[in-house]
């Protein structure tokens, strides 16, 4: 007869605490595992974007090699240096040095007696002094091998005064695109930026808001509105190439009457006659960010609880008074985030501007809606093409411009958002 052994309370309770005690420690190393994940995924994401702005930091100051073609000592009048010298005697330094060819297209774009003191040194700088950047050296090795930097100058550019330069300085700021790479500036390509963007927020806000309150407070469940509601969540993710065809195709070509401005009193500028202007790349622009505005729209009209709607509806409010007196303004944060996702990826957006037609090169600024115009990204983009090696320090200097003036409108825009948040919730 076979006996059968049966399992005290004590080591069946023994048991099941040593099954709980690995189990706990094996859940306890998987959260640990997950945890050097998650943290390793942060570490990384923090070298790539310290990598990042070291890479354009390092291009945008360093040492340079300049070669003159007159010194600006030789320019000097009666022991007084050139850059104390009047406008009169800076006048007279044109005309005497420059060519008559050259001085023309000066004085027909602007009189020289009506140039301020500024303007004219910068002329005779660029004019008659002529530097040349003959070399060029990053910021890292103009800081840390400064020696053998200056022994390469010395041997192979001994005429050459090695000095250290900002590319990103106010006369970069304030001055318009040049070929020559040491007068070049970002004014245009600013001013280009900013009425881009302010024509794409004033198409793109209104009507991404308004399509989300009809989706999420009126459309009906059917088969149609889901349909629109999966082509708009689709759309968020089509390349931005595909929205400058359509943008060539409808407001250059087909509503060419439009954006060129003959529909509003003819079109000054004869070359903005075929459409390619900023209202064609703002409306472009706007039709880019409209699904990505509409989506964040609705989760921020969906996350405003459901009872202070039937509250509303409860004292007698019409539904159109609960979304404008409840709905909208408890959802506003929501919106102005995605808004601000949207400004930022129409800011660095490049392919649907040259389709829709951006000039590489333009040297007077923009004046209306219909004028033709660049953009920062684009500016970039031409420079970077360059062969170069001051064209790509240029470069690095404009991204810098471009990330200020992105997190300048984005603080603008947290700072609303953060208003309202206090005044509604």
């Amino acid at each position: 007869m076979k006996r059968t052994h049966l399992s005290s309370p004590e080591s069946t309770a023994f048991g099941e605490d040593a099954q709980l005690k690995r189990n706990l420690a094996a859940r306890h190393r998987a959260g640990a595992i997950w945890h050097t994940l998650f943290l390793l995924s942060l570490i990384i994401g923090i070298i790539a974007l310290t990598a990042l702005i070291y890479n354009i930091l390092d291009q945008t100051f360093g040492l340079v090699a300049v070669e003159l073609e007159i010194d600006p000592r030789e320019l000097a009048q009666d022991g007084v240096p050139l850059e104390k010298l009047s406008t009169g005697q800076l006048i007279q330094i044109l005309e005497t040095h420059v060519s008559k060819g050259v001085l023309r297209r000066l004085k027909a774009e602007q009189p020289l007696e009506q140039r301020d003191h500024e303007e004219l040194l910068s002329l005779v700088y660029e004019r008659v002094v002529q530097p040349k950047i003959v070399k060029s050296w990053s910021l890292t090795d103009s800081l840390l091998r400064r020696h053998s930097v200056e022994m390469e100058a010395a041997q192979k550019y001994p005429a050459a005064q090695l000095q250290f330069r900002s590319w990103l300085n106010s006369h970069f700021i304030s001055r318009p695109q040049s070929s020559d790479p040491q007068f070049a500036g970002v004014r245009t390509a600013i001013l280009g930026s900013l009425w881009t963007i302010l024509i794409t927020i004033l198409v793109a806000f209104p009507l991404g808001v308004g399509a989300a309150i009809y989706l999420e407070e009126y459309a009906a469940d059917n088969a149609l509105n889901r349909l629109v509601q999966t082509n708009i969540n689709n759309l968020a993710g089509v390349p931005s190439i595909i929205y400058g065809m359509l943008g060539l195709a409808i407001f250059v070509r087909a509503l060419e009457p439009l954006t060129s401005g003959a529909l509003v009193g003819g079109v000054a500028d004869p070359t903005t006659a075929n459409g390619r202007t900023i209202m064609s790349a703002g409306l472009t622009l706007a039709l880019l960010v409209l699904p990505l505005l509409i989506v964040n729209a609705q989760e921020a009209i969906r996350a405003v609880p459901s009872s202070l709607r039937e509250a509303a509806y409860a004292l007698g409010a019409t539904k159109w008074q609960v979304i404008r007196d409840h709905v909208l303004p408890n959802a506003l944060p929501g919106i102005l985030t995605g808004t601000i996702l949207s400004i930022s990826r129409a800011m660095g957006e490049t392919a649907p501007l040259i389709v829709v037609g951006a000039s590489t090169y333009i040297v007077y600024d923009p004046y209306s809606p219909f004028s033709k115009f660049t953009t920062l990204p684009v500016q970039i983009y031409q420079w970077t093409a360059r062969p170069q090696q001051e064209f790509r320090n240029i470069a690095a200097a404009a991204i810098v411009v471009l990330l200020v003036l992105l997190l300048s409108l984005n603080a603008a825009a947290i700072i609303m958002r953060n208003r309202f948040s206090r005044r509604w919730i």
